[in-house]
């Protein structure tokens, strides 16, 4: 095998490999066989939903009906400017192919980025679209969009001031602008930084307390 061929094959065993990466067969938790006799919860979000328990504790609270995907993923934001807008990411549509019956979104942490200020004028719009397009799914899932915790810390560059005054309410005008509900799980960790090592993202503890509000949400009505 000449050079040239070796680095096309090199290049081919790359393109495979991204692809590999691009299709990932998100996270389901919980139940095995036939996922259409359970009732099907898609957990969307950033690195607080895909790299922390806290899905993890939701699906034991949920029991035995309910088989849960996780399609979080890190860095993910509203903000169509960032560098990974989760509407453009290969989670948000293997999260509407799950078919789920429950979506539980808790985005806008990294919307805080001091970088994106400027660029989150379409916060409301972006984010009211994404509602609009798990509530058109043939599933007819009933959404619920989540206040995430407190930026308690700017360890990773987030601006709790920010968030505080800017994403939380926008997310509450997003839940007036589409019926959607609400889980306050910001309100519920506030005075709780130990639960929140560097600031933004849950420990164990911490994401047993996320998972404890959002199941307290989830059963409080019919």
């Amino acid at each position: 095998m000449d050079r040239k061929t070796k680095l096309l094959a090199l290049v081919i065993v790359i393109l495979i490999v991204l692809l590999s990466v691009e299709t990932y067969d998100w996270q389901i938790l919980g139940k095995s066989g036939n996922q259409g006799s359970f009732i099907r919860v898609a957990c969307v979000g950033d690195s607080i939903t895909g790299g922390t328990a806290y899905p993890d504790y939701l699906s034991i609270l949920l029991g035995s009906k309910y088989v849960l995907g996780n399609f979080g993923l890190s860095g993910a934001t509203i903000c169509l400017e960032s560098d990974n807008p989760y509407v453009s990411t290969p989670a948000f549509n293997a999260s509407k192919q799950f078919e789920p019956q429950i979506v539980i979104i808790m985005l806008g942490t990294n919307d805080a980025n001091p970088a994106l200020n400027e660029s989150n004028a379409d916060f409301i719009k972006t984010y009211s679209w994404l509602v609009s397009q798990f509530q058109a799914l043939e599933s007819k899932p009933k959404v619920w969009i989540v206040k995430p915790p407190p930026i308690l810390a700017n360890n990773v560059g987030l601006d709790g001031g920010y968030f505080a005054q800017n994403i939380i309410p926008d997310i509450e005008q997003v839940a007036n602008a589409t019926g959607a509900s609400v889980i306050d799980v910001y309100t519920a960790m506030i005075g709780h930084s130990a639960y929140f090592p560097d600031g933004v993202h849950p420990n164990n503890d911490g994401s047993a307390a996320v998972a404890n509000v959002t199941y307290a949400a989830l059963t409080s009505v019919g």
